[in-house]
């Protein structure tokens, strides 16, 4: 069955893209700059980049899955060896700002520098520019869009507005910049991360119970499956990766490969799937 009437040729179910945020400590150091005093806050971050990102490596290899990285240019410049192996192991590394900044708080010109210096140093790293762009937690402005588009990026993940990518309008026409967007109950962050000082969540909420979030995800896919969507998941090694938390994530992976004939693609490929 084809779903070329969804945008995207493509013979299968769905089209499932893993994407990965690897903010490390710079979530933590970009929601409380006093963060930097405090070890035991960022200790969550780098958790991530010491012990949950092999977790997730090996698991996507396990299932023959490629992935997106998202990646803060400051990420790679502290930790080029683990940049290194994602790429080798033939996961997508994009763009995810330079110190995982708000972009809504920035200046139009701050906003280019933050893309070009994250590009720069995965490119030193890895040999390759991204192409693709998330804009880290907070916002973005209406101005970053028509940034990425005359930057030449292929294509945003970044907003909320639909179950299926599609070509970003701007100034009143259709661009060739594509958008492949996210939705809250398809990422992990909501529903696992948790620090008592600073307050994250905000109020205060209890981690989730692991059962029920993988049934949200279980039933999000069979809904998408159903109907033929790209169902982005979106995971933080600093939550995904602990010990138990990855057998989530192998257990969405056996449900998803056991259930459905999918497509696992990066999000440069669904992207340009749109444009064959």
């Amino acid at each position: 069955m084809s779903r070329e009437k969804n945008g995207w040729k493509c013979k299968k179910d769905c089209a499932v893209a893993v994407t990965i945020n690897l903010d490390g400590e710079y979530f933590w150091l970009s929601m409380f700059p006093d963060s930097v005093n405090k070890p035991k806050t960022l200790s969550m971050g780098t958790f991530g980049l010491k012990r949950g990102l092999d977790r997730i490596l090996d698991t996507a290899d396990r299932f023959n899955i490629p992935c997106t990285f998202f990646v803060p240019g400051k990420i790679a410049e502290t930790y080029p060896q683990k940049i290194l192996e994602i790429a080798k192991r033939g996961h997508e590394i994009a763009n995810h700002g330079y110190a995982h900044e708000n972009f809504s708080k920035l200046t139009l010109q701050e906003q280019r520098e933050s893309l070009i210096k994250c590009n720069e140093a995965v490119e030193r790293i890895c040999g390759k520019k991204p192409v693709g762009f998330r804009a880290p937690e907070g916002e973005l402005t209406k101005e970053t869009l028509k940034l990425l588009y005359d930057s030449g990026f292929l294509y945003s993940s970044s907003l909320y507005n639909d179950d299926r990518p599609y070509f970003i309008e701007l100034d009143g026409k259709t661009t060739d910049l594509v958008e492949i967007p996210l939705q809250w109950q398809l990422s992990d962050f909501p529903y696992f991360a948790f620090n008592y000082s600073p307050a994250f969540p905000a109020g205060q909420g209890r981690i989730a119970n692991y059962t029920q979030v993988l049934n949200n995800w279980k039933y999000e896919f069979t809904g998408y499956a159903n109907s033929g969507l790209a169902y982005v998941l979106q995971l933080d090694p600093q939550t995904i990766g602990t010990p138990g938390r990855i057998g989530l994530l192998e257990e969405l992976l056996e449900f998803i490969t056991s259930s459905h004939d999918v497509w696992f693609c990066t999000c440069s490929e669904l992207a340009r799937s749109l444009k064959r």
